[in-house]
């Protein structure tokens, strides 16, 4: 399902800012405005799927001619003084499986015992280290 969201970005002098109003603010940034553009999308997919894992309800975007950007500098404390408003739009189960969720393979090394031990237990090494991983990193 595509979701689509007006944003405010404002050119800067190393880039833009982008801002999406009716996110709470949510905000990110580029260089150019084709890397804030992607930054754009990837933000936009991030604050929904997270959204989506937490059950929290997501706000219904405003329509491109109920948001100022000038108004929404002032909000923020920046200057405006280039401004303007661009529909974002991600496929957030699409860009989720390509960049949140798919998996990478990784090669490691235990010893042939411990190895032996856990297959005559039925272990499954790839969630045990997931696991090990999230406790390690105090995640999920």
């Amino acid at each position: 399902m595509l979701s689509i969201y007006p944003a405010c970005f404002f050119k800067e002098a190393a880039g833009y800012s982008v801002i999406f109003p009716d996110l709470n603010w949510l905000a990110t940034c580029g260089d150019t405005f084709e890397e804030a553009m992607e930054m754009a999308v990837d933000c936009l997919a991030g604050y929904f799927y997270t959204s989506q894992m937490d059950h929290d309800a997501i706000p219904a975007p405003s329509k491109l001619t109920d948001i100022n950007p000038a108004n929404v500098a002032e909000e923020l404390e920046i200057n405006p003084k280039e401004a303007f408003i661009s529909m974002v739009s991600v496929d957030v189960a699409s860009y989720a499986k390509e960049h949140f969720t798919k998996s990478v393979k990784k090669t490691l090394t235990i010893p042939v015992w411990l190895n032996n031990a856990a297959l005559e237990h039925g272990i499954y090494f790839s969630q045990v280290l997931q696991d090990a991983l999230k406790a390690q990193l105090h995640i999920g």
